[in-house]
């Protein structure tokens, strides 16, 4: 049974009464690419049992990393290594006090988006140039 005062309480509020903000999308884009990077470490950790297991193993691998799928997910494991690296080191900065004020979270948030897109097109770009191409 609810009691009188249990009945008159307010509900939390949720994502219908708040306005998205940028940093609210950035801590919620962390945590993503966290649990995502669980996915890309399972996909590296089959890489690794495929090597030691034998050429047969390899070669099947070698063709899922080889596809268009596996390629996709390769880039999106290392945007995501690279974001949430750069959403620690950010976490990092706010830990010792500094860079707290509206302005700089701001900046902090546009920093990490646009490095985290930018250094992982810049390794895929090498990654390619050091294989010699497609």
């Amino acid at each position: 049974m609810i009691n009188k005062l249990e009945a008159e309480r307010p509900l939390s509020p949720h994502l219908q009464i708040y306005r998205p903000m940028l940093t609210m999308m950035m801590s919620i884009a962390h945590r993503i690419t966290g649990a995502s990077l669980a996915v890309g470490f399972a996909l590296l950790t089959w890489w690794l049992v495929a090597i030691s297991i034998g050429p047969e193993a390899y070669a099947t691998v070698d063709a899922f990393f080889g596809s268009l799928i596996g390629r996709v997910l390769l880039f999106l494991f290392t945007w995501a290594l690279i974001h949430h690296m750069l959403g620690g080191i950010r976490h990092l900065i706010w830990d010792t006090g500094h860079g707290l004020d509206k302005v700089s979270i701001e900046v902090f948030a546009w920093a990490t988006i646009i490095s985290s897109v930018v250094l992982t097109v810049l390794i895929w770009v090498a990654g390619y140039a050091l294989m010699g191409g497609p």
